[in-house]
Parts: structure tokens; sequence; C-alpha cells
């Protein structure tokens, strides 16, 4: 709109009113027009400035009246003659161009943001939308828990725009909690972009929390794109998580490895009250709740879910019966029985509720080996025909044998199962073992360990189970753990201040001096550097470690003890060990620290290890990928020696390199070094140069027993 113009004042002696550059009026009124309404306005000013060059702008008072833009302007000038009042015609184009340009540029960010503003708004009402239907629908009891065995919410099928529309939010939902990074969330998109035909049946009901949705779309993803497997491990501890003993420490190097490998793995544990969820990304609590089955009652459990170390990690917390897991400890209650067996079967029903349908449970120990029987008699004819079982025993030194009718808290017919064949235990036949219901009614049975053959594990480590065992010898495996070596390996490990390896292990002296400058050592390259790292040394024989350090002493080892105890027994002996090893080359770190355990790993020729049998630290594995030689002190280790030859040992890899070093004594390993160094080093280089990770053996020795099970 055109309006008045202000008038200016001149310098001159008299007052003099000048018109106003109508160029002014045209950048001033710019902002506010179109460009048709601008390219009028600049040639109505063209034409008045015609009209006044015709009539030369005679002095004295003169009224011009204008129309442009609909709107009259009236401007009044006196104007001296000696001042110029034309204004240049090519100027004016000029200007006009460049506003011309300024305004479409400015219309340009306008749409463009006019147009953000809009999709943020769309999106806004999609989820509002998306709020009132879910708050509808609990208002209508689809997601209520209150009966006994909650209702399947089913969903119409061919709703196929809001199937994916819901999915693609679900997943924006996964990427802002850390559930998933970028990279997975724009392949899942695309999934969902290019599959639709498929996605529309498979995800027909969205009412899953992110984690078990996760999964469902990570299965739809690897079998779309590969052919891996579903593996649920249903246990009681994982790393970081719920730590204890080696099981955790397994559960989750096995499930990250089967995860390179193309699988997709989650992990079921309960919900413990001393849970550590730092490294616990996405932590939530599901909406909807499920029951299970127990003590003739079903019982309502919550549903919790995560992703640790990028494992879908589900947490199945009871209601009513909350104290089974809200307690200071993991292990060690009077009712634990009762405990695991709650969780083993709410496991079950929940992955039925679910509608999950793996290829493999992977059960652990007796805590979940009743899931052997319930999955044959209750649960294998609800949607998992296809699935099967496997169970790891980490070891037969813990059983459970209770009395045979605690079996039916979960629903199993104590009569039934009370059998030489089945679940009546070897040794005390009124009783029931769990441990060897489990290993009757699995497909599979995983041992653990990476030195023992089965014959051997079998006739003398199977604590009164032997018979079980020899009767199902066909199914049984042993398998050894491994190690994590994307922390352990010393060619990247950012501990070491110079990498090596077994193609280039001159980094290891240089570690070696670095070791004893911080340990500050007198310098004596010609010495051998022993260490010992524990965090529990209860099954050290301490009496025995001060004669092998003192024999070593004379031959001019230098030792470094890192690590301490919790135990006020060993932590004593442990103070007697330092007072009597007073030596310039012994020094005692009485605390464990990470970086200076690899560094004493890297630097030590050799490594005093409790044991070779070492499933928690995985001591021996480590030291033999760094280039140490592991050595055995405790006297139970004379055992292996002895059979050495006797094939007590397995043939896996693992066993085949530990058996190289288990009849070598501290004393020999520094008569070695010194007598025979070029032996020395070909032995140290050949096992540096094996895979011994989790990723390697271990793992494919599971794969192929899974894809066997797949073919029964």
């Amino acid at each position: 709109m055109l309006r008045d113009q202000p008038l200016a004042k001149s310098h001159c002696k008299n007052r003099i009113i000048r018109k106003v550059n109508p160029l002014d009026q045209l950048l001033r009124l710019g902002l506010s027009h179109s460009l048709p309404e601008m390219t009028d306005l600049a040639i109505e000013l063209e034409a008045t400035e015609n009209s006044e060059d015709a009539n030369n702008f005679l002095p004295g008072s003169s009224h011009t009246k204008s129309k442009g833009n609909g709107i009259d302007a009236v401007q009044t000038s006196m104007v001296s003659p000696d001042i110029e009042l034309g204004v240049n015609h090519n100027d004016i184009w000029l200007l006009f161009n460049e506003a011309q340009q300024n305004i479409l540029y400015l219309n340009k960010q306008r749409l463009m943001a006019m147009e953000k503003l809009n999709k943020i708004q769309k999106e806004k009402e999609l989820l509002l939308s998306r709020i009132k239907q879910l708050e509808s629908e609990k208002m209508s009891g689809t997601l209520d828990g209150t009966t006994t065995v909650p209702k399947e919410k089913t969903k119409p099928k061919g709703d196929k725009p809001v199937i994916f529309g819901e999915l693609l939010l679900r997943i924006d939902s996964m990427v802002l909690s850390g559930a998933i990074s970028h990279g997975e969330a724009s392949d899942l998109r695309s999934m969902v972009m290019e599959d639709k035909a498929m996605l529309a049946d498979a995800f027909h009901d969205l009412h899953k929390n992110d984690g078990e949705l996760l999964v469902c779309l990570r299965r739809f993803y690897d079998q779309s794109r590969r052919t891996g497997l579903h593996i649920v491990q249903i246990c009681t501890e994982l790393e970081p998580v719920a730590s204890v003993g080696s099981l955790a420490t397994y559960v989750t190097g096995l499930s990250r490895a089967l995860q390179r490998k193309g699988n997709t793995v989650e992990v079921i544990l309960p919900k413990y009250a001393i849970l550590n969820l730092e490294q616990v990304h996405g932590f939530r609590k599901a909406e909807a709740e499920f029951h299970s089955y127990f003590s003739g009652q079903w019982h309502p459990n919550r549903i919790w879910t995560g992703i640790v170390h990028g494992i879908a990690v589900t947490f199945i917390e009871p209601i009513h019966l909350a104290a089974f897991f809200s307690r200071e400890g993991i292990y060690g209650y009077s009712d634990d029985l009762e405990r695991f067996t709650y969780f083993s079967r709410a496991a079950l029903d929940y992955i039925v509720k679910s509608k999950k349908k793996p290829d493999i449970f992977h059960i652990h120990g007796w805590q979940t080996s009743v899931i052997g029987p319930l999955f044959w008699d209750f649960f294998v004819n609800q949607g998992l025909e296809t699935t099967r079982l496997l169970l790891t025993c980490h070891g037969f030194d813990s059983q459970c044998v209770e009395r045979p009718e605690k079996l039916a808290l979960c629903g199993l017919d104590p009569p039934q199962l009370h059998r030489s064949d089945r679940l009546q235990d070897n040794s005390g036949n009124h009783l029931v073992n769990l441990l060897k219901g489990g290993v009757v009614y699995s497909n599979k049975v995983a041992i653990v360990s990476s030195l023992h053959s089965k014959d051997a594990v079998i006739e003398s480590m199977s604590y009164g189970l032997e018979t079980t065992l020899a009767i199902h010898r066909e199914k049984v495996l042993v398998i050894p753990y491994g190690f994590d070596d994307t922390k352990w390996d010393p060619s990247k490990d950012n501990f070491l201040p110079v990498n090596y390896s077994s193609e280039d292990p001159k980094g290891k002296a240089t570690c070696r001096t670095a070791l004893r400058q911080r340990l500050r050592f007198v310098d004596q390259t010609s010495a051998a550097m022993v260490g010992c790292i524990y965090t529990e040394v209860s099954e050290i024989d301490v009496e025995n470690l001060k004669a092998v350090v003192c024999l070593a002493l004379g031959k001019g080892a230098q030792f470094i003890f890192l690590g301490s105890s919790t135990t006020p027994e060993v932590e004593a002996a442990l103070e007697s060990l330092r007072k009597e090893l007073k030596d310039q080359n012994v020094r005692f770190i009485n605390k464990y620290n990470e970086a200076l355990s690899h560094l004493v790993i890297a630097g030590s020729d050799i490594l005093l290890c409790a044991s070779f049998h070492d499933p928690k630290l995985h001591l021996p594995l480590k030291a033999i990928k760094y280039g140490t030689i592991p050595v055995a002190v405790n006297p139970n280790e004379s055992r292996l020696v002895r059979h050495a030859e006797g094939q007590e040992f397995g043939s896996t890899k693992s066993s085949r390199i530990l058996s190289m070093f288990a009849n070598v004594s501290l004393s020999q390993a520094l008569d070695d070094m010194k007598y025979d160094g070029i032996g020395w080093s070909k032995k140290i280089k050949d096992a540096m140069s094996e895979d011994l990770s989790w990723d390697s053996e271990c793992c494919d020795m599971y794969m192929d027993a899974y894809m066997s099970m797949k073919n029964l």
C-alpha cells in the first residue's frame, strides 16, 4: 500500500520542501507486495518521472496527484531551481531488479519454513491421534491385565498406511532412546518402504514395546537379507548387568559373537533389584503386562526392556511375588528352586504371549533346566513346533536336588517325571535332580571346558551324573570358552605403549621395559618378568606359591602381583606372603587396575595362573594372545599334567594350545627361556597366531550344534 511520505527539511537557508525519491517508495514497500504489484508500481513511477520531466519541475508550489496500486498519493513540493530533482531512468530498473531478487530469495525461505512447519504439525497430529487411540483402547480394556490371562489384542489387517506409518514412528522413537544407531534405523526404514506386502502380515499387531518390536524388526530384516538363526538365551546372569561368576561373561561374549555372525540373539533375565543399568540403553517398562502360572495361580508380571552391547534384553519382574528378586544377591537363598522355577515358567509364558517363534532356546545351568520338561510337556505345541533346546552346563558341582512335589509349582506332573530315565536323582532315589532333567530333555548338551575331553568329563567330573551323560553321550559336546579380543589384542590395545603381534613381536620388549620402569625395578634386561593377576585367590595355595616364587627369585626372575581378595583368611595369607617376600625383585599392587593388568600381561614373559580352567578371567587365553607363557601354580593342576599324554585333554584348538604348557612348571619355563631361546620363541609365536576369541572355535561349535538341531 502506498502512503503519504514524510517531508524532509533542506539545509538551504530558506525552508524548501523536497519530494521524496520514488525509489524509496519502491524499496520500502517491496517486501509487502507481490512481484506483479511491484512491477506495476515501478512502471507507474517511471511514468510519473517522465511526466515531471516534461513539466521541467517549474519552481513554486505544485500539487501532483498520482494513482498507484489503487491508492491516491498526494505530494507537495517546493523546489529550488539549483537542486536536481530528476531521477535516472536506468537506476530505477537496476534497483528494482535487485529488490526483485531479494524478494524471490525471501519468499523461497518463507515457503521452506512453511513446509517444515506443516510437516511438524502433521507429525504432531499423528502422534496425538495415536495417543488418543491408545488411551481409548486402554479405557476399553484392550491393554488391561486384570484378567487371569490377558486377551490378545488383534488388529485388523489391511490398514497398511497406518501400519507403515506407525512402524516408521516407532523406529524414530528407538533412535531417540538410543536403542539403535542411525545406520540401523536407515536400514529398517528402507525395509519398511520396500517390503510393504510382507510387513502388512508380519506386523499387523504393533502392541509391543520398543524392545520387542526391535527384536521383531531385526528378525524380519535378517530373514529378508540373510539366513541367520533366532536364538533366545534364558539365563540368570549377563555381564555387566547381573554378574556373579563365569556365566555372565559367557552369555555376553557368546551372544555378541553369534550376532556378529548374522544371527539374532535375545536374552531373558529376571529383573533383580541389584541390576547394574549403566550400560543398558533404552531401558524402559512396557505398558502391557502378562501372566504366568505358578503354585496353582496365574500371576501378573511386568516387562522391562533394554539393549546391552547390541543385544536385546528382556527383564521379567513378578508383581505379586516381587520378593523373589528384590534381594541383595542373586543366589544362595533357601527358596532358590522356587525363584528360578517361577522365572523359567514365566519366560516361556512370555514367549508364547509375545508370539515369538525362535529357532533355539539356549538355557544355562540348573536354574533354567526345568524349561526342558516344561517345553516338551506344555509349550512345544503353542507355536514352537520348530524350536529346539540346547543346555549349557558350566559345571556339575551345583545340580539342585529337591523333593519331587516341588515340580508341581510350575505345573509339571511329579509322578510322571520322578523316574530314573527322567528327573529322578541318580544317588537319592526319593529326590529329583533339575540339572539331570535339563540333560535328558535337551536336544543338545554343551559342557564348558577349554581343557578336557568328553571322556574325561563324563568319567570323572560329572558329580554323580556319569550314567545320565553316558546314556545321552551322542548329544553331549565339550565346547571351550573364549575371550573378548576387541579389548584384549596386543596389536590394537590402547593401554600399551607399543602395539605388537605374532608377525611383528618387537613391541613386547618395549612393554616389558615400560612395566619395569613403572614398577621401579632395577633394569635387568636379561631377567625374566613373571606376572600374577588375581581377583579371588582362594583357589591359590599360598604356601605352594611361596616355594615357587622363592625358587624363581634364585634364578633372577622379577615378580609383579596385582589384585586383592575380599576373603579375610586369604587376605591374611597374602599379607604373610608380602612380608616373607620382601625382595627388590618383587612388587605387590593391592588393588586391581584394568590398565595395569594389560601392561602386566603384555610386559611379562610368564603369567602365573591359579588354574588353566579359568572361564571367568580367561587369563591363560589372554596370556597366550599376548605372547606370555601361562603357568599353573595350583597343585590341583598336577592331575592334568599326569594325564596330558593320556588324552584327558580334548581335541579342540583351545585344548591343544593349552596342553602345550600344561606340564611346564615355573622353574622349567625359566630354564627354557634361558637355554632354548629359539624353541621358546617359536612356541610363543605359534600360540599367539591362533584365534581363541569368542568369534572363533566357541561360536563355530555352537553354530554347528544349532544347525544340527534344526535338521532333526
